[in-house]
């Protein structure tokens, strides 16, 4: 399932994040990069162990708790702590696949990377390329979306970051592990959930309401990891 979120983050929050992420330590991003990346990837990233970049990213994780789409698609259950990137310059990331398990730094907690997460913090009339390309069994799909919108995405997927010619493209980018591992099974609590929601509007008494919820939760609780 590849899904826009959008408003995440309100224009304020955008504009007081981006004025922190300037001030911050920016590095080569092929620090985050595993070996096959490497070769591709050419961007510059704030050091995940960055204090501005730990303070924004707290702000960003309690942002996707209160966003009831997000949460109803991810089914999250662990968040990789958000990082940060910055493309410039003729920047970009070749076609690559993210790694099936991380690290975070200075911890032992690892996470298995279900859905990977891009949160777009520049506007895209501010910058020329810089399109993120997904690939999955539909074919291409390029995403570039306002400030403050975010897309989720299988991280099975192939992907790549095109070069930005003209400005600046900042965003966030993190992994999550799902409750849900497989996409299909989570695709389809998504679609249930959504069709109950729509129900519950427009015949918020309907008896079939009740029965769909509880098929929801009976698949939730077959199917999760908890």
């Amino acid at each position: 399932m590849l899904l826009q979120v959008p408003e995440v983050l309100t224009p304020d929050e955008v504009r007081a994040m981006r004025e922190m992420l300037d001030r911050a330590e920016w590095v080569d991003g092929r620090v985050t990069a595993g070996h096959q990346s490497s070769r591709t990837k050419n961007n510059m990233q704030i050091p995940e162990d960055n204090p501005i970049a730990r303070q924004v990213g707290d702000q960003i994780l309690a942002a996707l708790q209160r966003h009831p789409l997000f949460v109803g698609a991810a089914l999250p259950l662990k968040v990789f702590p958000p990082l940060f990137n910055s493309y410039a310059g003729g920047q970009s990331f070749g076609m690559h696949v993210d790694n099936a398990i991380r690290q975070v730094r200075g911890t032992p907690h690892r996470i298995r990377t279900d859905l990977s997460a891009t949160l777009f913090l520049t506007d895209p009339e501010d910058y020329d390329g810089g399109e993120l390309v997904i690939e999955d069994t539909y074919g291409q799909h390029r995403v570039k979306l306002p400030a403050g919108h975010l897309v989720l995405y299988p991280s099975t997927s192939l992907h790549l970051v095109e070069p930005v010619t003209r400005g600046a493209r900042v965003s966030s980018f993190f992994w999550l592990q799902s409750m849900i591992r497989d996409d299909a099974e989570r695709t389809l609590l998504f679609d249930l959930d959504m069709a109950i929601q729509r129900l519950n509007q427009d015949a918020p008494d309907h008896p079939s309401a009740v029965q769909l919820t509880g098929i929801y939760h009976n698949l939730l609780r077959r199917w999760a990891d908890a």
